[in-house]
């Protein structure tokens, strides 16, 4: 896994479309700035715990271009390549 994100995602603050499900994420930052350390080792993280599970069964790259952001008032890690249009 790589070290933590030095500079902000280019999104942050912005509301993007996730291509696979069609919610809006309002994206805070890259997961590994939010919480200080790569998903893979945030125990006890209901989004990380999630989006562990999803990778998986999504085949999602394993890696940390993974941001956090809120979808509905809910905390949800989504890796970069789900992301699509800009919506705000």
């Amino acid at each position: 896994m790589s070290a933590v994100h030095a500079e902000p995602f280019k999104g942050a603050g912005e509301t993007f479309l996730i291509l696979s499900t069609g919610d809006e994420i309002t994206v805070e930052d890259y997961w590994d700035r939010v919480s200080g350390t790569s998903w893979t080792i945030s125990d006890r993280n209901p989004a990380a715990l999630q989006y562990g599970i999803r990778i998986g069964l999504a085949g999602l790259p394993l890696d940390d271009e993974v941001v956090y952001g809120k979808v509905g008032g809910y905390g949800r890690l989504v890796h970069v390549s789900e992301l699509g249009e800009v919506r705000s």
